[in-house]
């Protein structure tokens, strides 16, 4: 007998009622455990950090940190559904990559759509991260699949909700947070040197105390990562 797989939520909602519809709906899918409701994001915060959570149910109008200001400072976000009584947070919602976008009040059918959008994308992960020990991944690149060889890649760097994979042959820029790219990478072939870089430990040519050279490039050590970065050249 298969084992169905369990994701993790949150409720961030400071209206009681909402929160509470919210709650009612993800009880009827038994593919999906709450962990926790918050009312505000200084207790979604600390919630995040004691679990690992899949997938987040965030209103926009909380007190004192707004909901797209909250998902801003989150290093490594959870899947996001946004729910709001408020059209006009849509189009800063999309730009934020999130799963799906929720008026309230929200009916049942389209909460399950969007329930639906994030089993795909988690699915879609998933199969990523089984690969990450192989010779190669796949990224999603304009709606085609495109086969990468480790062996190829020099460094991956970041900027806000984009990475460039530098290989051998070409830069490749993807929608993908960094962070979710290191989940993908066996760590014995590859290491994050900073917050914006993580290198292939057999490509790099010079090493200081500050930076790392790799094919001409030097790149810089953050100090939170040079004890990886140590664990990783031994």
């Amino acid at each position: 007998m298969e084992i169905q797989k369990k994701y993790n939520c949150v409720i961030i909602e400071d209206e009681p009622i909402a929160a509470e519809i919210i709650e009612d709906y993800l009880s009827r899918n038994q593919d999906l455990k709450l962990i926790g409701k918050c009312t505000d994001a200084v207790h979604a915060a600390n919630l995040l950090s004691f679990h690992k959570v899949d997938l987040i149910f965030l209103d926009m109008n909380l007190p004192i940190v707004k909901g797209f200001e909250f998902l801003k400072r989150l290093n490594d976000p959870p899947f996001t559904i946004v729910t709001t009584a408020y059209q006009e947070f849509a189009i800063e919602g999309y730009d934020l990559d999130i799963v799906d976008y929720l008026m309230k009040p929200i009916a049942y059918e389209r909460f399950q759509a969007a329930l639906n959008k994030f089993r795909h994308l988690a699915e879609a992960e998933e199969a990523l991260m089984e690969i990450a020990n192989s010779d190669y991944i796949f990224l999603n690149i304009r709606k085609k699949q495109l086969k990468i060889y480790l062996e190829d890649i020099y460094y991956i760097e970041s900027f806000r909700e984009y990475i460039t994979i530098h290989t051998r042959k070409e830069a490749i820029t993807v929608k993908m947070p960094i962070s979710r790219m290191e989940t993908m990478l066996s760590d014995s072939k590859f290491v994050r040197i900073h917050k914006s870089y993580i290198v292939s430990l057999k490509k790099i040519d010079g090493l200081s105390a500050a930076e790392v050279i790799i094919n001409n490039k030097k790149l810089p050590i953050g100090r939170t990562y040079k004890n990886m970065l140590r664990e990783g050249m031994n």
